[in-house]
């Protein structure tokens, strides 16, 4: 990845927390709770998600970039949704948790050189390392994904 491109990368990334919170204003709690079935997340479930993986993904960037062969702890992701109180937990409140988390990943991000992109850490699940690089590119594509989520989710409640 070049400068260009990872500052393309961070540029992108850093509107997801504007771009989260535009797509649930003013959303009544019937849409926010709506799930297409038990198995499926609804958006209060979705935004609490990104809340906390970008306090994972702050913590897997700060192992990359000072730890000595770190590992990362894998993430049971649907237990973290039906344990840590994401449809009792205020939506702007992990609105603004994922933008002050997601502004400070960003902010580290913007002082790496090039060359640091190459560092990583094993990750258990994946059987394998990943690098800073993978981790600025989850960045914007994971916050992506889950946006075109909702809509379809806004889509289908109603």
């Amino acid at each position: 990845m070049t400068e260009t491109e990872l500052k393309s990368h961070l540029d992108a990334a850093e509107k997801s927390p504007k771009q989260l919170a535009a797509a649930v204003a003013g959303l009544p709690e019937t849409i926010l709770r709506y799930k297409p079935s038990p198995e499926k997340w609804s958006i209060r479930e979705i935004v609490g998600h990104l809340a906390d993986v970008e306090i994972v993904y702050a913590y897997r960037i700060r192992q990359m970039l000072a730890d000595t062969k770190p590992v990362i702890a894998p993430m049971e992701v649907n237990a973290w949704a039906r344990s840590l109180g994401y449809m009792d937990t205020p939506v702007p409140e992990m609105i603004a948790l994922f933008g002050v988390n997601r502004h400070h990943n960003l902010r580290l991000l913007r002082a790496v050189r090039v060359e640091d992109l190459k560092k990583g850490a094993h990750h258990p699940e994946l059987n394998r390392d990943v690098t800073l690089e993978e981790m600025v590119l989850k960045l914007d594509g994971h916050s992506t994904s889950h946006l075109e989520q909702i809509e379809k989710l806004k889509k289908s409640a109603k």
